[in-house]
């Protein structure tokens, strides 16, 4: 997630710029057939650009706004997360008589907050970080999830045994949950706890239970693949089209033009549709790199930096400084 004012011109130029080479080579190539090579049949009615123009203006409208929606969920469900983390820390801290076992649930819970981020974290076959412009954009932040074990994180919270039992569950998310429900019934049966109390503690354990599925829907389920490949085709013929469709516009141009560009008009095909290709592929690169906001890019959740909020906020509750440090936001990006 940026936390700056924006990304600047360079960075987002630097970050796009396969798809500038791309726009000026298709805006290039007409130009030079048509003027060196005669083929002049290469021209297109500019009416069929427009038409294709519209069409593609819609689908890239309708897919960002998809995209968006998919960012703004995994942004509302970890503000539900931080909620909820904020009531179970003073429930274990108030609920139990003992203060001890007020502490073990704050850590198992901590321990369930870096299990699920490092689960929606892990690699899709769908996602997007391994194509070139996002691994280039890589240097400028890092991805804490890929610079620690998931081990070594967790054996920050749990007994080794406990440990062990998470490490080896089908989903260590689910186990914790599942741990936190069991140790709660047993303040229950122990006394520590009244049945009144047992209730508050059992409801936010299923409120969890629900943002935690609502996010794995989120990571399991990409963006429409028929709507991907729909967005992608039109874009592409567009930018493709778009030249061969105002070559003859240009042309006209020289009739009322004098001076030094008088018969040469048709050379500011390549700048003007260089440009407004570059702004089409742009924008849905941008959609691309939104559509699944746990993937690891700069733009995504940032799960690890909420999760170190929740930390220092639960160990504060109990009286104990967290050990937690909050990095650097390199270049304003914070994940």
């Amino acid at each position: 997630m940026h936390l700056g004012k924006s990304y600047s011109l360079f960075e987002f130029t630097l970050w796009s710029r396969r798809q500038l080479y791309a726009s000026l080579a298709c805006g290039s190539l007409p130009v030079l057939l048509y003027q060196f090579l005669g083929l002049k049949w290469l021209s297109i009615p500019v009416s069929v650009v427009v038409l294709l123009g519209t069409a593609t203006s819609f689908i890239v409208g309708f897919r960002n706004v998809q995209t968006y929606g998919r960012a703004l969920e995994a942004q509302q469900i970890w503000t539900e997360i931080l909620s909820l983390s904020r009531s179970l820390g003073v429930m274990a801290r108030d609920f139990p008589a003992a203060p001890a076992a007020g502490r073990e649930l704050i850590l198992r819970h901590c321990a369930w907050l870096t299990a699920l981020r490092y689960r929606l974290r892990s690699p899709r076959v769908w996602e997007n970080t391994g194509k070139a412009a996002n691994m280039e954009y890589r240097k400028y932040y890092q991805v804490p999830e890929w610079e620690t074990s998931l081990e070594q994180a967790l054996a920050r919270y749990l007994p080794q045994a406990e440990l062990d039992s998470v490490l080896h569950a089908e989903s260590r998310t689910t186990r914790l949950l599942g741990t936190q429900a069991a140790a709660i019934k047993r303040l229950l049966s122990s006394g520590e706890i009244s049945n009144a109390f047992y209730l508050e503690l059992g409801g936010v354990i299923r409120s969890l239970f629900v943002q935690q599925g609502r996010a794995e829907r989120v990571k399991e389920y990409p963006y429409p693949r028929q709507y991907e490949v729909i967005n992608k085709l039109f874009v592409s013929t567009f930018c493709l089209l778009l030249p061969f469709g105002i070559l003859t516009e240009f042309e006209k141009l020289n009739a009322s033009v004098t001076g030094v560009m008088h018969g040469h008009m048709i050379w500011l095909v390549i700048p003007f549709s260089t440009m407004i290709s570059w702004m089409y592929l742009a924008l849905e690169q941008v959609g691309e790199s939104t559509e699944n906001p746990f993937e690891g890019n700069p733009n995504d959740v940032p799960m690890a930096r909420i999760c170190r909020k929740i930390e220092r906020e639960l160990m504060d509750m109990l009286g104990e400084k967290s050990d937690v440090v909050e990095p650097v936001a390199a270049h304003g990006i914070v994940l």
